[in-house]
């Protein structure tokens, strides 16, 4: 017999068979978790929330965790902290939150220049609002929030990206975010935590695609930027502010350095956010991998040679070859579509898209190589540049992902934030690779938006003995009478006269005879002897 309170309920509001507006409810034992609080990045104004209407009593959320500063994992946390009643402890990396305020800010400054600033998800100020509810975490540790424990893990994707593994009630759920398991030039691959979660859920962008090696990818690459620059082309490279941009600029300033017939061609990082960012990697260089920490010890790696901050347009001098990185990565408005419109009818130029590409936007578009693309204002161009595409986007491949499950060995994986044919494809892929696999047997879930996925728990229960019970160990057999009380998740047993008078344990106090049966002895010397005991008491807690 099993209660409500046993079903592992995850509610996804948002990168349910899509990618975008990643948003996820868990709910277990009567405690709430929001995983992220993303925005859609093909969508606009509210259409691009996550579906947090259908999140019932949001205001008795207990933990809101953010994975990463990517906009469509914590674009919507403004709106979800300060308009919806959510009044939970919010937490994400130091990284993430030195960066969390300008990427907003510069999302905000972009959605203005859109006019309509009524239908905007919120403003300056409310961005500046929302950092007064937000804690961080470090790597590594661990905290507990309302009975809920949780710690961090280094997700690789971008600087700050964390995997977070929950424990409730001692049922352990991992969820990667963004992730990836291939160290690039300045970030260490995504960990392995040290624990058989009972429920992982990861991503599936990429589905069952394999990703290049590191450096074939990048020598194609630099090999495309050389050949469009020296054909007189302007070089268009549409990146998000932070995250890859800082990967292809270490790729692209020591090609320079290593090419003196292009030291005359200029490199230009075109974002209001550049010398902030720049600002914030110096800062964090801790968090990065290895390579680049040993860098730092004779020159600082993110002060570049060939590259220049363009503030704006009217600051560009239009006249010939170049490089230029623009935000945002999906061209969807913005410097990176202004200048993609100025030059997409000449055939010596050419775009690359580096990253990886929602539905519904014109970087997705013109991937398909249309003889006509439209234009903010709705006028259609003829498309003549060239168009090539390479992932340096630092998402997980299908061999990242079946090995890292083969670790991990869960009892049930989930799978969030991938387009629903790629999403089902891994599915599969996965179904059939570890179908005789005796050691690690899967259930595998892909939810869509708003479809919930109710996963069974019904653990054992561990009561630590405490008090003048624990002077001396139990025998094998021998009978111990006490009170069984209840803190959140940790069940102990003392005698009534050394109950506390406050409320500690103000969840459940029962009477119990216990007859002791002793999985191990504990390690001499502590205050407290562990007396390791499983019950099935129907009713006697809940």
């Amino acid at each position: 017999m099993t209660s409500a309170h046993d079903a592992l309920c995850g509610h996804y509001s948002g990168a349910g068979q899509e990618v975008g507006r990643s948003c996820i409810l868990l709910t277990f034992k009567g405690k709430k978790i929001i995983l992220d609080c993303g925005i859609h990045p093909g969508l606009r104004n509210r259409e691009s929330l996550p579906f947090i209407d259908a999140i019932p009593d949001i205001q008795t959320t207990d933990l809101i965790l953010i994975s990463h500063f990517h906009l469509d994992h914590c674009g919507g946390l403004p709106h979800l902290l300060l308009k919806t009643g959510a009044k939970s402890k919010c937490y994400m990396t130091h990284a993430t939150k030195a960066i969390y305020r300008y990427l907003l800010a510069d999302f905000v400054r972009v959605s203005n220049s859109g006019g309509l600033p009524d239908q905007l998800l919120y403003s300056d100020r409310d961005i500046v609002a929302s950092l007064d509810h937000i804690d961080t975490i470090d790597f590594h540790q661990e905290l507990e929030v309302n009975g809920i424990k949780f710690s961090a893990y280094h997700a690789g994707h971008v600087l700050g990206a964390a995997m977070f593994l929950i424990e409730i009630a001692g049922v352990k759920i991992l969820y990667t975010g963004d992730f990836s398991r291939q160290e690039d030039r300045h970030l260490m691959c995504a960990e392995i935590p040290p624990i058989r979660p009972d429920v992982l859920i990861t991503e599936a962008t990429y589905g069952i695609h394999i990703h290049d090696k590191r450096e074939e990818r990048e020598a194609r690459f630099t090999s495309l930027v050389h050949d469009i620059v020296t054909r007189g082309g302007r070089c268009l490279i549409p990146a998000f502010a932070l995250g890859r941009a800082q990967e292809l600029m270490l790729i692209l300033d020591e090609y320079w350095d290593n090419h003196p017939e292009l030291h005359d061609i200029p490199i230009y990082y075109a974002s209001q956010l550049a010398r902030k960012c720049m600002a914030v990697y110096q800062t964090y260089i801790y968090a990065m991998n290895e390579r680049i920490r040993n860098q730092l010890a004779n020159n600082n790696p993110f002060c570049f040679r060939h590259i220049s901050n363009l503030k704006s347009i009217e600051h560009f001098d239009d006249s010939g070859p170049c490089v230029v990185m623009a935000s945002p990565g999906m061209m969807q408005s913005g410097l990176s579509r202004e200048l993609f419109e100025n030059w997409c009818t000449d055939k010596r130029n050419g775009v690359i898209i580096a990253g990886y590409c929602v539905e519904g936007t014109l970087a997705k578009q013109i991937l398909s190589l249309p003889t006509e693309v439209p234009t903010m204002s709705g006028q259609m161009l003829p498309l003549k540049c060239s168009v090539d595409y390479i992932s340096f986007s630092a998402h997980t491949d299908y061999q990242q992902t079946s090995a890292f499950i083969r670790e991990l060995k869960p009892s049930y994986v989930v799978l969030v934030h991938g387009e629903q044919n790629e999403m089902l494809r891994l599915c599969g892929a996965l179904q059939r690779e570890y179908e005789d696999d005796e050691t690690c047997r899967l259930e595998i879930f892909t939810p869509k938006n708003c479809v919930p996925v109710n996963l069974r728990f019904r653990g054992e229960k561990v009561a630590k003995i405490l008090g003048s019970l624990a002077h001396s160990a139990p025998k094998e057999g021998q009978t111990i009478s006490g009170v069984l009380v209840k803190k959140n998740f940790a069940y102990h047993i003392l005698t009534p006269g050394e109950l506390p008078s406050n409320d500690m344990y103000a969840d459940a106090v029962q009477n119990v005879i216990l007859r002791a049966a002793m999985q191990g002895m504990p390690p001499r010397g502590e205050y407290f002897y562990y007396f390791f005991w499983v019950f099935w008491y129907m009713g006697l807690i809940v």
